[in-house]
């Protein structure tokens, strides 16, 4: 064997194992592997899991808060307008020095996939997809990336946006993103539905959507979402993102929405470092929490992961590209602390993840692609807790990182 993890301790069994490895598959667990491995890690009895997967992030902004204007509203509309003079002096090695910072913080921090929407419009043109391409083709080796073209700028009332949407996908996007809400009228959101929707037929494509991320309760792109899903045959193959507008909705229109989410097979993603920052911000109190449904979507059988977002931009100026950290915030933002909620936060950004990124390769079992990590730690609620050292980080059998902190207490 290539490498083997002894005494690793699994979140659904009582008794330590041992993981096989060969080449960059999984070939075996059991209780003793009686062989020998070229390399062997000795877990002692701490947690293995399958790596994280960061299911929705924007390496293009990422890392730029420090050298533009500040966002002085601290709204959603000030942070796109400040990217906007940014974006117009993009520079592919701008980019690719950024991104490459945000994907070695996330590998160390045990992630070793993401899916990454970039900007697409008369702006920045295809410069911000010129530049994450180039990283994912330098950091292939700690980080697979899916991207997703992003018209954050609308594509109706943005003129010269379907265009580049389209050699967007011919130029290396691999999903087709949206923003239906960013639009001048319900007509005009629809019109822009349908033409992700087209775009991903020529491209036989998967569709990642920002839906509703307002408070607004009269926004309601996400059943227009899901109705275009079922009519197109897409179930299964769409994602929605933030959808903060659910949470404002009355309860009997949320649920009318909710049932036909399910239905059409949507992937639900919730932000909600960056959402609870942004939403809510000009409320009187109480103040609205800002993400969407959590419990009612999960509860209802939809598909639901979390995603890192933002790192360092007009948006969020916090964030360090670690999905524990993302996934604490989640456990508060959407009270999610019961003994099988904290478990269901943790399969959130493992195994809902890879539901999202539909990934047939991913799991902690033999034939599944060795992409694992060794936590400093032997619960998924003390990892979420402690937020602990990531002690190696595997993607596709190989070590690509190793942490561990040195801590000492001097008493007198």
């Amino acid at each position: 064997m290539d490498l083997i993890i002894r005494n690793a301790r699994l979140r659904d069994l009582e008794e330590l194992r041992d993981i096989a490895i060969e080449g960059d598959k999984i070939s075996e667990i059991a209780e003793r592997i009686q062989v020998t491995g070229t390399k062997e890690i000795d877990a002692q009895g701490k947690l293995v899991t399958p790596a994280f997967i960061d299911p929705h992030i924007h390496l293009d902004k990422t890392m730029i808060v420090d050298v533009v204007r500040p966002n002085v509203s601290g709204t959603l509309r000030e942070a796109i307008e400040i990217i906007w003079e940014k974006k117009a002096r993009y520079t592919i090695e701008d980019i690719v020095t950024r991104a490459g910072q945000t994907i070695c913080l996330a590998a160390t921090n045990g992630t070793t996939r993401m899916r990454t929407h970039v900007d697409v419009d008369t702006i920045g043109k295809l410069m911000p997809l010129q530049g994450v391409v180039e990283a994912r083709r330098l950091y292939q080796d700690i980080m697979d990336l899916q991207i997703v073209a992003f018209p954050q700028e609308g594509i109706v009332q943005d003129p010269g946006t379907e265009e580049l949407m389209w050699r967007a996908m011919e130029q290396g996007a691999d999903i087709v993103g949206g923003m239906p809400a960013n639009e001048k009228s319900p007509d005009d959101s629809k019109k822009h539905v349908d033409i992700v929707f087209s775009i991903a037929k020529a491209f036989n494509a998967d569709i990642d959507m920002h839906v509703d991320e307002t408070d607004d309760p009269f926004y309601r792109t996400l059943e227009m979402v899901a109705d275009k899903t079922m009519e197109m045959g897409w179930e299964g193959r769409v994602t929605a993102g933030h959808t903060c507008a659910l949470a404002a909705y009355d309860d009997h229109y949320a649920q009318y929405v909710i049932d036909k989410v399910k239905a059409a097979g949507i992937h639900m993603i919730t932000n909600p470092a960056t959402n609870l920052m942004l939403q809510g911000r000009l409320d009187k109190q109480p103040k609205r929490r800002g993400i969407t449904r959590v419990k009612e979507l999960l509860e209802a059988g939809v598909n639901v992961s979390f995603g890192q977002d933002c790192v360092k931009d007009t948006f969020y100026p916090f964030g360090q590209a670690d999905m524990l950290e993302v996934a604490l915030i989640t456990a508060h933002a959407a009270h999610m602390s019961l003994p099988g909620e904290i478990e269901t936060v943790f399969d959130m950004m493992t195994y809902n993840a890879a539901k999202v990124l539909r990934l047939d390769d991913y799991g902690l079992e033999p034939g599944k692609r060795a992409d694992l990590v060794v936590l400093d730690c032997t619960s998924a609620k003390d990892a979420i807790r402690l937020r602990p050292d990531r002690l190696y980080v595997i993607k596709e059998g190989r070590v690509i990182a190793t942490n561990k902190t040195q801590r000492q207490l001097n008493r007198v």
